[in-house]
């Protein structure tokens, strides 16, 4: 697998699938284009969730572990 270098609609959208279905506004997501590794969630200080893609796990691996990171920061 080659490591993800940009993120694309591709992520993006699949990020917005998982953040429309926990009820999160898409106004409250900021997804920076570079991935990096580890990817990561952090509830930055205006409220909003950052989600940083992971760059060397497969995406649809990592999407479920940033779902279980988001539902942790949701409490």
């Amino acid at each position: 697998m080659a490591k993800l270098e940009v993120i694309t609609m591709k992520e993006i959208n699949a990020v917005f699938e998982v953040t429309d279905r926990l009820g999160i506004s898409r106004e409250a997501v900021e997804i920076p284009l570079s991935p990096t590794h580890p990817g990561s969630v952090n509830l930055l200080l205006n409220g909003k969730y950052e989600i940083v893609v992971d760059s060397d796990v497969p995406l649809e691996q990592w999407i479920s572990t940033m779902e279980e990171m988001i539902k942790q920061l949701m409490g």
